[in-house]
């Protein structure tokens, strides 16, 4: 059982605070399990807003760039099993017509899963770069989301663009770099990268209710996403889910692959290179391979997309893992699924417990 479930008074306080992101039209899941066992969980608003359908703690959301953590840890199954290395050149795996055409020989699986590759990205968010932009959902005015549906689908948008600087030099989020990851699975096991990673990493993991389901098939169960404007998001995101992102979770799910990375059930003894810190991004924040590790010891990720926010932070050492996930985006600098997870922080504080 949980040894610090939290007081009456402070379940009271987080219920306080929830309802009042619901008021501003949060909508979605938060969960702080310890031991695996849920401590709390509090959910807001509709799954599905036409239907009137509530989110339930069995609802299914995209979770964006937290399927990065998965990416990974695919990437280092293979590892496990002897296929490649993580200082394996890309180059050696895929190729060249499925990969960027300006892909230095230098660039190494390491410097894919920590960022520090250097390829241009896709969508690149930092204003001071080439193909800088700040709407997500108009990549898909001319590459209709429909037909992107593996990971060479993607290679229009960036396959052409140079690099921003040579491998090692530097740490920069790279979407395009995860999309990579995936071909390189693709190549390196002749299977579907969802495919892989339903078998390599969801079904280990016991993550039965998760998987990269087609937004033009609808499943019982999983949440609408919305945008701002009150449209769903079909038309701004990839038809399937891809290596930078997209599987379709619950957030029990997410506590199991999280205690499953923690335990060494998935990766065995490359778990610690997995989350150990490669990359300074910043201060004492850092990246491992697909993993964020925080300046408090914890590690997670983060996502957000057209109509979707997600947050998933696991602390080893206390086994607490806290999954927030949300069927609406980040508005006027509010992202829900931070705000979710900081609401029952304030209350669950690791460091105090």
């Amino acid at each position: 059982m949980p040894q610090h479930a939290l007081d009456d008074a402070a379940r009271a306080r987080v219920s306080r605070r929830l309802e009042e992101l619901e008021a501003g039209g949060v909508s979605g899941t938060v969960l702080l399990a310890e031991a695996g066992i849920p401590v709390l969980q509090h959910c807001l608003g509709l799954a599905d807003r036409a239907a009137n359908s509530p989110v339930t703690p069995n609802t299914r959301f995209q979770t964006a760039s937290v399927t990065k953590m998965l990416t990974a840890t695919a990437v280092l199954d293979q590892v496990a099993q002897g296929r490649l290395a993580v200082h394996t050149p890309v180059v050696d795996v895929v190729p060249p017509d499925r990969r960027p055409r300006h892909l230095s020989a230098d660039v190494t699986v390491h410097h894919l899963l920590c960022h520090t590759s250097g390829i241009a990205d896709y969508f690149e968010e930092d204003d001071s770069l080439p193909n800088a932009g700040t709407d997500y959902a108009a990549l898909w005015r001319d590459l209709p989301p429909a037909r992107v549906e593996r990971p060479v689908d993607f290679l229009p948008l960036y396959g052409d663009l140079p690099a921003y600087c040579p491998p090692g030099e530097t740490w920069r989020y790279s979407n395009a770099g995860y999309v990579l990851l995936a071909e390189l699975l693709e190549q390196l096991t002749g299977q579907t990268f969802t495919e892989v990673v339903q078998d390599r990493v969801l079904r280990p993991a016991g993550m039965d209710d998760s998987g990269f389901d087609r937004s033009d098939e609808p499943r019982g169960g999983s949440a609408v996403h919305y945008l701002p404007s009150g449209r769903t998001n079909v038309h701004s995101v990839p038809v399937v889910g891809g290596g930078d992102g997209g599987c379709v979770c619950t957030a029990a799910d997410l506590v199991r692959f999280c205690r499953a990375i923690a335990d060494g059930s998935l990766l065995g003894d490359l778990t610690g290179i997995a989350t150990q810190r490669h990359a300074t991004i910043e201060d004492d924040w850092s990246y491992g391979y697909g993993f964020m590790i925080y300046p408090d010891g914890r590690w997670g990720h983060g996502g957000g997309d057209p109509g979707v926010s997600a947050a998933v932070n696991h602390w080893p050492e206390r086994d607490l893992t806290v999954v927030a996930l949300c069927n609406v985006e980040e508005k006027d600098d509010l992202d829900p699924a931070v705000e979710l997870r900081n609401a029952v922080l304030a209350e669950a504080d690791p460091t105090s417990m």
